[in-house]
């Protein structure tokens, strides 16, 4: 592997100092990769108008063909951090507006390219905000492959587009998890129930550990409460409160059921072990612990 300056098909950036990982990635076999510490793009979903496209501008490398707002790492940042960022000086696409679902990562060992999956929460229209593209569009997910495609995102799209059709929920009994840290939650049992959901928002589950493929998945969250903890804010971002108005295993039992009726793979998280039979009645629905839960936050 070796590291060469930029040439002229380079992604072309405004004028001032360039990152240090703008820079080709060069494989033994002559092959090139863009970005020095690694790449990654979004693959944006709106329920309605399918996913968002960018048409690349011919100068480009693979020009003319159609792929996702995307580029180069920063040195020390995120995968999700760089294809929100791109995908914001590319596309326009506004903070907040979309959440991520699941990653995907090709790795080359010498490179890596992240196609971060994420589901529009606020609709938006893409804006042509660097010289990178001919056009950006929503595309039906059924027409994606009457496109001439980048080669990367034609190779990586069956299984994407498989992927789209997953999701992942996190019922959260907050009583049994709460309580399974002596962290003086007996005092102030809103409050305990408030610390854990905000370590719950965007907490993030290794594919392998659920089987669905894809490299790492970002779960939709609730958390149910019961008894003092019901007077917990409504939280601002990925999870939803679920207050119980009576038995809290009830609620929780009928939280899952709703999630499975969605379609979505449901995880009920408990150590309960009356709760948790209840929970693996209600197929195909599967149950963690607390303690499983506590070691991913």
């Amino acid at each position: 592997m070796t590291i060469v300056p930029p040439a002229f098909d380079e992604p072309r950036r405004p004028e001032g100092p360039r990152d240090p990982g703008d820079a080709w990635v060069v494989a033994d076999s002559g092959e090139r990769y863009w970005g020095r510490f690694g790449a990654a793009g979004l693959l944006a979903v709106d329920a309605e108008r399918g996913v968002l496209l960018q048409h690349r501008v011919a100068w480009s490398h693979f020009g003319g063909t159609w792929g996702l707002p995307g580029g180069a790492l920063h040195e020390g940042e995120s995968s999700i951090v760089g294809a929100l960022r791109e995908a914001r000086e590319e596309a326009g696409v506004p903070d907040g507006a979309v959440r991520p679902r699941f990653t995907s990562v090709l790795d080359l060992e010498i490179w890596s390219y992240t196609t971060v999956v994420a589901d529009v929460q606020t609709p938006f229209e893409p804006v042509i905000s660097d010289p990178e593209s001919v056009a950006l569009e929503w595309v039906a997910i059924d027409d994606v492959e009457s496109r001439p495609l980048h080669p990367g995102f034609a190779r990586a799209w069956p299984e994407l587009r498989r992927l789209l059709e997953e999701r992942v929920a996190l019922v959260v009994d907050a009583a049994n998890v709460v309580g399974s840290v002596p962290d003086g939650w007996w005092k102030d049992r809103a409050g305990a129930a408030e610390r854990l959901a905000g370590r719950l928002d965007g907490v993030a589950i290794a594919a392998p550990e659920l089987g669905i493929g894809g490299t790492e998945w970002f779960p939709e969250v609730s958390l149910v409460v019961e008894g003092q903890a019901r007077a917990l804010d409504a939280h601002p971002h990925g999870v939803s409160i679920v207050r119980a108005d009576a038995a809290g295993d009830d609620a929780i039992v009928a939280e899952v059921e709703k999630r499975v009726g969605s379609g979505a793979n449901v995880f009920g998280v408990t150590s309960d072990r009356e709760l948790a039979d209840r929970i693996r009645r209600t197929e195909p629905a599967q149950v963690r612990s607390a303690g499983w839960l506590l070691e991913r936050l």
